[in-house]
């Protein structure tokens, strides 16, 4: 998060992501004049509520409790402000967790891993083993869409 910019939390999460891209890119382009500014926001939802970072070790175990066996959405925001310009999209992929009996829990909140982390789990890290399959962008769950960002600004690549 950029400082001093407050995320919204909860609500449609294709609209908390897109407004919460929107402010820190603007936050920052606005200390930053005539510069490409990329904002992106991530969340986790599952069943239209949106897991965000737990703040201790029994939100983490609910959360994960909560996503065990079942298929949740990551869904990102992502904003390009460039010469006065505003272009936004939203990206999502669909994340199946396996059945997580409370020792494999246990010992995922154990690593402490889920600190800081949208769903409470880092799908590049140790949370690989909680997952069953992926559907899309598993660069968007990891938390910037980087083949969304490439069709809003074609010219990273030299396109």
């Amino acid at each position: 998060m950029v400082p001093g910019t407050p995320e919204i939390e909860q609500g449609d999460p294709e609209q908390v992501t897109l407004a919460n891209a929107l402010v820190k890119a603007r936050n920052v382009a606005a200390r930053s004049p005539g510069a490409v500014v990329i904002g992106c926001d991530t969340v986790v939802a599952l069943d239209g509520r949106i897991h965000g970072k737990p703040a201790d070790e029994n939100e983490a175990r609910s959360t994960l409790t909560a996503l065990a066996g079942r298929t949740h959405v990551v869904v990102s925001g992502l904003a390009v402000l460039r010469e006065g310009q505003e272009l936004t999209a939203v990206e999502r992929t669909f994340v199946s967790f396996r059945e997580l009996d409370e020792g494999t829990i246990e010992r995922y909140v154990a690593l402490r891993e889920w600190e800081d982390r949208s769903g409470g789990y880092a799908i590049q890290g140790e949370s690989a083993a909680l997952v069953s399959s992926v559907e899309g962008d598993i660069d968007n769950v990891v938390g910037l869409p980087v083949a969304r960002l490439l069709e809003l600004c074609p010219e990273l690549i030299g396109g």
